[in-house]
């Protein structure tokens, strides 16, 4: 495994901010230990129609700061099918490319794991996802500047609330987790949040909310993420209009605006230290392993190990620390 000297790099799944300091680390690293490195555009798919390129120090220069992919990233259900890991693996050995680093999420992986079992091709895995919810690692690439945003835009819609005497329903990204939710309902002082991990007793909140309005209370912040059992925004909104036909409630969607941006100091330095780890992993003969940091160290997990976590990590203080702080 150390004598690898050509490396393909690629992006899969939804985009994260810090994925180009990822491709950024593992460019330079690689180029400091004299091997040759291939940018895969547009992930798996990419791979299958042979849209690789070599890359040079200078193609890294300057995307340390910029969100998005360089690389652009695309999800490919050809690449699940025996023909398509045909193509892929052809391509794969017209350019002489030996071993993998992918960044993305679950599929990304799950995608890998599928790929190795037919065709041996070392791989070492870096987590790019907003959502933060694979096993194997504290955070994932994106997922700090994901609340940062989440967390910036929710304080300027409380301004408008408080000079309106709104109560806004916020819907942030996480379709099966509810870590921006949480974590960005808890930094701005959410009266009520809703995650995809929890079953929302709705008669509850509304109690709440009913409680607030008894005691004069004209600000009311829910934070609801976008697959909570209820819905996201707008069904929530709609239910609360209906039980308060008196209040004027909003609900606002953040969006996609959640994945762009400038990564934050964290996501830039997780995503270099995990490139790094990565192309270091593969030359010390690791494979089918994501790099991840547990508890400030960095650890590598199999990729049959890496699958969408299904709310342990939600802690049960959290949830009851967000009733006691919004009385």
């Amino acid at each position: 495994m150390s004598r690898i000297k050509n490396i393909g790099i690629l992006t899969s799944g939804g985009d994260s901010p810090g994925m180009n300091a990822a491709i950024r680390a593992v460019v330079r690293t690689g180029i400091y230990h004299e091997l040759d490195l291939f940018g895969i555009r547009r992930g798996y798919q990419g791979m299958i129609e042979g849209d690789i390129f070599k890359m040079q120090t200078t193609d890294v220069s300057n995307i340390i700061q910029r969100g998005g992919t360089i690389l652009k990233t695309a999800r490919s259900k050809e690449f699940m099918t025996d023909e398509g890991m045909k193509k892929a693996f052809t391509q794969l050995k017209k350019h002489n490319i030996e071993a993998l680093v992918l960044i993305g999420g679950d599929g990304t992986f799950r995608g890998a794991a599928h790929f190795f079992e037919k065709y041996f091709i070392p791989a070492v895995g870096i987590p790019g996802t907003i959502d933060n919810d694979l096993t194997g690692t504290d955070f994932t690439i994106g997922f700090d500047t994901a609340v940062n945003t989440a967390v910036e835009a929710i304080d300027k819609i409380r301004d408008t609330a408080e000079a309106h005497d709104r109560l806004f329903v916020v819907e942030v990204m996480g379709r099966d987790a509810g870590y921006i939710a949480i974590n960005s309902g808890i930094a701005c002082g959410a009266e009520d949040i809703l995650i995809p991990e929890r079953v929302t007793d709705i008669n509850e909140m509304l109690a709440r909310i009913d409680h607030d309005e008894r005691r004069k209370k004209t600000v009311h912040i829910i934070v609801v993420a976008e697959h909570d059992n209820y819905g996201g925004a707008k069904e929530v909104k709609d239910i609360i209009s209906t039980r308060f036909p008196a209040l004027d409630v909003r609900a606002c969607v953040l969006g996609h605006i959640q994945r762009g941006g400038s990564p934050s100091y964290a996501d830039r330095v997780l995503a270099s230290r995990l490139g790094f780890t990565a192309v270091n992993a593969l030359l010390a003969g690791n494979t089918q392993v994501m790099a991840g940091v547990i508890n400030g160290n960095v650890v590598l997990t199999p990729f049959t190990e890496i699958v969408k976590s299904d709310g342990y990590a939600i802690n049960n203080d959290m949830l009851e620390m967000i009733r006691v702080l919004s009385v």
